[in-house]
Formats: C-alpha cells, structure tokens, sequence
C-alpha cells in the first residue's frame, strides 16, 4: 500500500510542476503589465525601467522561470510585486479562512447529504425520495453566482440576520458556507443513494437479512460502509476545491480567503502570489486525493493489498 501511495505522489509533484509552469508561461503571456499598474500609464521610462529591474522583470524568460524553480527547492515563492512582503507569509494570512469556510461548507454538505441519500435509498419510489432527489437536482442546477447574491438579499438586507460580506462576526461566515454547502451536498445525496441502492441488492447484504438482522442493522453494519467508496470519491475531489478556495464564492462574499486572493493578484498582475496560490491549489488537491487513498484501504482492506 506505501509503495502504491508513494508512486501516486510522486505522478502528483509531477502534475503539479506542470501546473505551475503553465501557469508561470500563461501569465507572462496574457496581457498586461505589473510595472504599469504599479506605477500608471504616465511613469517615466526611467522609473519602469528601474522598477522592472528591482522585480527581476528585466531578464529574459526563461532566466525568470529558472530562479522561480530554485525558489520552490528551498521553499521560497517570492516576494508581491505589490508590498514586497514574501508569499508564503501572504498565503498563511489567507488560508485560515478558507479552511474554516471549507470546514463549514462540508458540514453542511454532509448533513443534508447523508439523511436525504439514506432515506432515498430506503424508501425508493416514494414522494420523499422524489422530492429528496427534486431538491438535490435543484441544488445542482443553481450557480453559485446567483445563490450568493440571493442569500445576501435575503437574510442580509431583507431580514438583517447575518452581515453582508467580509469576515467580521461569527455570522459572516453562515451564508458563504451555505452557498459552497448547498451544491456540494446535492450531488452527494444523488451519490448516496445511488451507492447505496447498488449495496442493498448484494448477495451479502440478503444474507444479513435472512440471518435475521433488522433493517437499521444492514444498512449501518454492512450497506453504508460499502457504499462510501464512490463517495468518498465526490468528497476528496470537492475537498480539494473547498481548500483551494472557492474564487466565485469569496468574491461575491468578500471573504478573505485563498480564491478572493487569486484574484486580486490576478487583476493587480502580481504574479508571485498568482504563482503561489496555483501552487497552494494544486498540493490541495495532492493531498486530499493522497488521503482518500488511505481512506480507501481503511474502509476495504482489499485496496490496500493491490
């Protein structure tokens, strides 16, 4: 099992090299420039000319890519081109709150997900499993883009319930949470149920059965473990997005996370931090999938032995 997970590992530090030297070649490409939005369009040829030289601007591309390399072997992402304050320090700041919001995104998730699924699977064919998968259905089709502004209408400026964005009380963080939380839970609950209705017509599970087990007994003991496998698959693929910051979401709300601070950097062309929040992106998703593997030979010993 640590051999399979090792050569895992090692195939994501290769994707994620790639990603960020994508990245890296994309951004030196797109339009625009940082020297421009630093200073104005009516700086002084001199005063670009020197700033340029000062951000490592000056030197021919692949000179550029070469020292970022080097930077990422002793764990350096650089300095902002906007306060000179070193990335990595900038990306500390921010990642508490996307954890937090990714902690409370998928709380909600799972407690709409699991009951709504389990009473699905359980009662097929019934008004509430229609109704459990129109609601998962409508959770799926709703943007984030238009949920998030409806909410801040809603319980914002209508009732007063909760503040309208930024990261101020304790209530700040409810909306945003339920915006990433109400999708991510729709398209469990379909999985649940899918996964378990699958498990419930296993040769096993009718043994249980006829050995005289209660319905409660099946499903915990032997149907819902089974069935986790494909849904652990859903969580850590959206874990991996939650932690790497949902961009629609912390802009719409202000939230001061991983995702509004991409783009931030992205529209003020620092490419430093661009180049770190990529990179944060991409180990999130390492990580999540490395522990999801481990997960999986937790749950079926089976994997593991493969």
């Amino acid at each position: 099992m640590s051999a399979n997970i090792l050569t895992r590992l090692g195939s994501a530090l290769v994707v994620v090299l790639g990603v960020c030297t994508l990245v890296f070649l994309l951004i030196h490409l797109v339009p625009g420039d940082p020297v421009e939005a630093m200073l104005g369009e009516r700086a002084q040829a001199a005063d670009r000319a020197a700033l340029q030289a000062a951000l490592g601007l000056d030197l021919p591309l692949w000179e550029q890519y070469r020292r970022y390399l080097l930077g990422l072997l002793r764990l350096d992402l650089g300095q902002s081109f906007l306060d000179q304050r070193p990335v990595a320090a900038i990306l500390g700041e921010r990642l508490p709150a996307t954890l937090r919001l990714a902690a409370a995104a998928l709380g909600i998730a799972l407690g709409l997900a699991l009951p709504l699924g389990v009473l699905a699977a359980r009662l097929r064919g019934t008004a509430l499993d229609s109704a459990a998968m129109t609601l998962s259905l409508l959770g799926v089709s709703i943007p984030n883009f238009w949920l998030g502004p409806l909410l801040i209408l809603v319980f914002s400026l209508w009732l007063g319930w909760t503040p309208v964005s930024g990261d101020e009380t304790a209530l700040s963080i409810v909306l945003p949470a339920i915006t990433l939380g109400t999708a991510l839970a729709a398209v469990l609950a379909r999985m649940v149920r899918a996964s378990l209705l699958e498990v419930l017509n296993e040769d096993y599970v009718r043994t249980a059965r006829a050995k005289g087990l209660g319905e409660t007994a099946v499903l915990w003991r032997h149907a819902l473990r089974n069935a986790w496998l494909p849904v652990l698959t859903v969580i850590g693929l959206q874990l991996g997005g939650l932690l790497a910051g949902a961009v629609i979401t912390e802009t719409v709300f202000a939230w001061p996370g991983i995702g509004s601070l991409l783009v931030e950097s992205i529209k003020a062309r620092d490419f430093p931090v661009v180049q770190g929040c990529v990179l944060l992106i991409s180990l999130s998703y390492v990580l999540v999938n490395a522990l999801t593997d481990l997960a999986y030979a937790w749950i079926d010993p089976r994997i593991g032995n493969r």
